[in-house]
């Protein structure tokens, strides 16, 4: 269902849920801001759970540094520690750096939610249509999806070809020497590719001016609708909470 809702009403959405989540310091308010956005991803996306515990890792990981910033250095977080001083938990420094971990979860969940359900090419078209896009930089990111799954391809046909020659098997995952060594070949393929989309571009007449047709392009839908609308509407009820029922 999230998948059909329009790219623009999804990434409004999404913008509010991450300055909201970035403005209110409550701990009660990012543990709403992981919790709704993942329950949607797993009921209305069909997103594995499994698989959102595995992509929170990083956001996890990068939380965790705030959390030991703070309960090491919390002498220098005066405002974080004032703010944190009438949370639920008593520890100032812990309370504090608990926060902006759940917000980095938060800030996660969130944006999950855009990139989980939403199709690139079904985006850039929306952009390009609704929000203006000039044409040179939509049709540069149409050229980007198309190459960047070529560039794999590329690295894993040169670690063949290098394991053949040597007379070993590959690696199953390549180490920093092997990835650095590819990097120059990959920028050789990368520039030939672009230079040889760039003249077929040019040969079918596209030019930054003039009249152009999007086919396919997302239009706005009752659904888009709902969806805005109640995604909105949840965040000003938490807001609400927030504000009415302070934290003990």
């Amino acid at each position: 269902m999230l998948s059909a809702v329009n790219p623009i009403a999804k990434l409004a959405v999404c913008v509010a849920w991450l300055f909201a989540a970035m403005l209110v310091f409550d701990a009660r308010f990012q543990v709403a801001c992981i919790l709704i956005p993942a329950l949607a991803l797993v009921t209305l996306g069909r997103v594995s759970p499994l698989r959102l515990l595995l992509l929170a890792i990083p956001f996890a990981l990068f939380g965790f540094g705030f959390l030991t910033t703070s309960l090491l250095f919390h002498r220098e977080s005066g405002f974080a520690l004032q703010v944190a001083g009438e949370a639920p938990l008593r520890s100032p420094a812990f309370s504090a750096g608990l926060t902006l971990f759940l917000r980095a979860l938060a800030c996660g969940a969130i944006s999950m939610v855009f990139a989980l359900t939403t199709d690139p090419d079904r985006a850039v078209r929306a952009l390009m249509t609704t929000l203006g896009l000039p044409a040179r930089i939509g049709y540069s990111l149409f050229a980007v999806m198309q190459l960047v799954p070529d560039l794999a391809a590329e690295a894993q046909q040169m670690r063949l070809a290098r394991a053949m020659k040597s007379g070993r098997p590959p690696r199953r995952v390549p180490g920093p020497i092997e990835l650095f060594s590819l990097v120059v070949p990959l920028l050789a393929v990368a520039i030939r590719r672009a230079g040889r989309t760039a003249i077929a571009m040019e040969a079918r007449g596209l030019s930054p001016t003039g009249p152009r047709t999007i086919m396919n392009a997302p239009g706005f839908g009752p659904c888009d609708w709902v969806f805005g609308l109640s995604a909105m509407a949840v965040l000003a009820a938490l807001m609400l909470g927030v504000v009415l029922l302070p934290a003990a």
